[in-house]
């Protein structure tokens, strides 16, 4: 098969090759997908360039978590039902060393979840890590309906989804965004209203929006936003942090929030319940079968252009999802 792959960690150009590799063949509980979109995240290129400490986990690696494409061969103990079937990936690097960018991945069979047939492979392939963070975050602590939530970072992947999500959960959503171009993107997505995070008023013009504090945070960069968001989550509010690269050991405003009974949580989709996991893939699918979600694109590469994909991504300078089209 055609793959992308590094044998060692460091910068895109240096590192990533793409060439033949032997064709996956799927074990027990596992299923071989035939991939014809595969998605970019962020730490897909912070694993590649060794960054946070990050240390290669086998000899060779073949990025990606996300995907999407047909079921072509199964293994041991998965039902013949699912050859043929259309499919979105998620966490297929996960713990395993090839992931999907290449023509073929093997993962396990629950790992593949079934694409509506109203739902391109393109728009699948942006699924995968970003929606499910989202929809761990936006509702680890229960329905939404009636909250103010603030999204930090509102032209993220994540960030898309979340107000996607908060939104049709009923929620009324604040989000942050620098340029304007991000802006538009957040409210694009559903956000009721944008603010400039850099402003010197926007914890202030935050806190006149939400009516004095927000009830639920959904943080992109924990540690820089700590000075906004403790200023403006509600008494018993709670703030869910799904990254925090810029400041990585913050000083927490202890007191501040103590006083107003916050709660902090850390989420990650790797690590997620699975119970967790498998609800928050069914409720993605039943949003994609109502054509409740949207999938910006901001730009597609073949295989061979993986380097550039990850240089883009790596910019911060995406709005949208980074995609490569192997079909």
């Amino acid at each position: 098969m055609r793959a992308a792959w590094y044998d060692r960690v460091g910068a895109a150009d240096d590192v990533l090759v793409v060439g033949e590799l032997p064709d996956p063949e799927p074990g027990i509980g596992e299923v071989r997908v035939r991939l014809h979109a595969t998605g970019v995240n962020p730490v897909d290129v912070k694993r590649r360039a060794g960054s946070g400490g990050r240390a290669m986990t086998s000899a060779r690696v073949i990025p990606g978590d996300d995907g999407a494409g047909v079921i072509d061969r199964i293994g041991p103990r998965v039902p013949y039902s699912r050859l043929g079937a259309r499919v979105w990936l998620h966490c297929a690097g996960q713990g395993r060393p090839f992931g999907t960018s290449a023509e073929y991945v093997v993962v396990p069979s629950d790992r593949a979840v079934a694409l509506p047939d109203s739902t391109s492979f393109e728009d699948g392939a942006c699924l995968g890590v970003p929606a499910l963070t989202a929809h761990r975050a936006v509702f680890v602590d229960g329905p939404v309906a009636g909250k103010t939530m603030l999204i930090t970072g509102g032209a993220g992947a994540v960030a898309h989804y979340a107000i996607e999500l908060a939104k049709h959960g009923g929620a009324t959503v604040l989000a942050t965004a620098s340029t304007p171009e991000k802006q538009k993107a957040a409210l694009a997505a559903g956000a009721d209203h944008v603010v400039d995070y850099r402003s010197e008023d926007a914890a202030a013009e935050i806190l006149a929006l939400s009516g004095g504090g927000v009830q639920r945070v959904v943080d992109v960069a924990f540690g820089a936003n700590l000075p906004l968001t403790s200023a403006v989550i509600a008494t018993n509010g709670t703030i869910v942090a799904y990254g925090s690269d810029a400041v990585t050991e913050p000083a927490l405003p202890f007191y501040p929030l103590m006083r107003r009974n916050v709660t902090i949580r850390a989420v990650q989709v790797f690590t997620m319940p699975a119970p967790a996991l498998s609800a928050a893939a069914e409720h993605v699918n039943r949003l994609l079968a109502d054509a409740v979600l949207t999938h910006p694109i901001a730009a597609r590469f073949p295989l061979t252009g993986i380097a550039a994909a990850h240089r883009l991504v790596e910019s911060g300078e995406a709005v949208g999802k980074v995609l490569l089209c192997q079909r």
